[in-house]
């Protein structure tokens, strides 16, 4: 059954990913947008194969290119994925469910919980998960927002939570994850220095320990076993590179 839904994506070179996406979701919608950056592999014929109206966009950054995407959707509703994700069947359910059982008439949005799977199992605890995402909302009501490397849809309607998980393909191995820090450090280090804000040793040393103790021990990450340790450690690691980036480029500065 369609829905009066546009499916929003965002894409470059995920011919890996998209279908798995698109499988998952795309007989529920009126419409499919792909705003695709330049794939220099078969995912805009993947896209298309699933009836999907691709156009080119080159690259603005995550929350930028999602509104690119969002300006492109026609229909009422936008259900907005990204090509490594895909809709658990409990969660498909739920948005059924939405649409037929008056829910979309009294909320403007719905969010869901995301679950990663990495290392041969779901993460279900820790910093992972439950990693709420508001991806079902009002197309006239909602745009994309916050910082380039973490959008999210800025919404001021009620919204509801719906059962089931979105799944994440993120990270289909280690490499993938710490080939991320550098990426997402140099955004973090731009935005301390727009933000005018100063290397502290206090936030160098402690933050680390912190995102450790509060992913491995608070949140329970330890009943992910190994996959669970290393996320915590990592994440850990993360932080102390971010914050570390700043301390390098103030003794640059002093050259």
């Amino acid at each position: 059954m369609l829905f009066p839904l546009s499916i929003s994506i965002i894409s470059c070179n995920e011919e890996a990913n998209i279908a798995r996406c698109l499988k998952s979701a795309a007989d529920l919608a009126e419409e499919i947008v792909v705003v695709d950056s330049g794939s220099k592999d078969r995912t805009r014929e993947v896209a298309e194969g699933f009836g999907a109206k691709v156009t080119h966009q080159d690259w603005l950054g995550h929350r930028d290119q999602k509104n690119v995407a969002l300006g492109l959707c026609t229909r009422p509703w936008v259900l907005a994925l990204d090509c490594d994700e895909e809709l658990s069947p409990e969660l498909r359910q739920s948005i059924e469910r939405f649409f037929t059982d008056g829910s979309a008439d009294r909320f403007d949005g719905a969010e869901c919980n995301r679950k990663v799977w990495f290392l041969g199992r779901w993460i279900t605890h820790g910093d992972w998960y439950p990693d709420r995402k508001l991806r079902l909302f009002r197309r006239e009501k909602s745009k994309w927002g916050g910082s380039p490397e973490h959008d999210y849809i800025e919404l001021a309607g009620p919204t509801m939570r719906l059962e089931g998980d979105l799944h994440h393909y993120s990270f289909p191995s280690m490499r993938r994850y710490v080939e991320k820090i550098n990426t997402f450090s140099d955004v973090f280090l731009a935005r301390q220095k727009a933000e005018g804000k100063r290397w502290s040793v206090g936030a160098n040393v402690t933050r680390p320990w912190w995102r450790f103790f509060r992913a491995y021990f608070l949140r329970r990450g330890f009943l992910d076993g190994f996959p669970g340790f290393w996320i915590a450690v990592s994440t850990a690691y993360f932080a102390f590179v971010r914050y570390s980036r700043k301390f390098e480029d103030e003794v640059g500065e002093g050259k």
